[in-house]
């Protein structure tokens, strides 16, 4: 049965209001936020996760390989001591260890109260015999001795590498 104008229907009628994607809430404050900063982004699948940690841990497990494995070079050294002989002059002692049959050369240098290096020198270590050093002739105490443009306050070797 119809109602005259102007009254009211004692149904209430639905009204078309937008429902925010983002919240599934009607009201405008979430519509409002999602125009500001935009609709959230969606979660990794797990499928993805692991996907992700697996290359993660093989690159982790390559780089530790190569820093153990490829950054040994069969060579380590070791500064025992250092002498300013004079301003022209001055020695370091390093204990060189290496496989007793190889050849090697340590760069050597003096350096002055600045840290400025002034003086620098290339250092030949030799095979060795199983009775000479120590450690059956694995580890070999040399003497460098370096010309220096001024007076040094200390004496540092810089690398040690084996010869080809």
């Amino acid at each position: 049965m119809p109602f005259p104008r102007g009254t009211a229907s004692p149904r209430c009628e639905p009204r078309n209001t937008s429902v925010d994607a983002v919240t599934n809430l009607n009201s405008p404050a979430a519509t409002s936020l999602a125009n500001r900063y935009g609709t959230p982004k969606r979660a990794l699948s797990k499928k993805a996760k692991i996907i992700i940690l697996s290359v993660v841990g093989a690159l982790s497990l390559t780089w530790i390989l190569w820093v153990v494995v490829g950054g040994n070079t069969g060579i380590s050294q070791k500064l025992v001591s250092y002498e300013v002989v004079d301003p022209t002059l001055a020695t370091v002692d390093i204990a060189v260890t290496k496989d007793p049959g190889a050849t090697a050369q340590c760069a050597v240098k003096a350096m002055n109260s600045t840290y400025a290096t002034v003086g620098w020198n290339i250092i030949t270590i030799g095979p060795n015999g199983t009775a000479d050093g120590s450690e059956n002739g694995r580890t070999t105490t040399v003497r460098g001795q370096m010309r220096t443009d001024s007076l040094a306050v200390t004496g540092v070797v810089e690398n040690c590498w084996i010869v080809e």
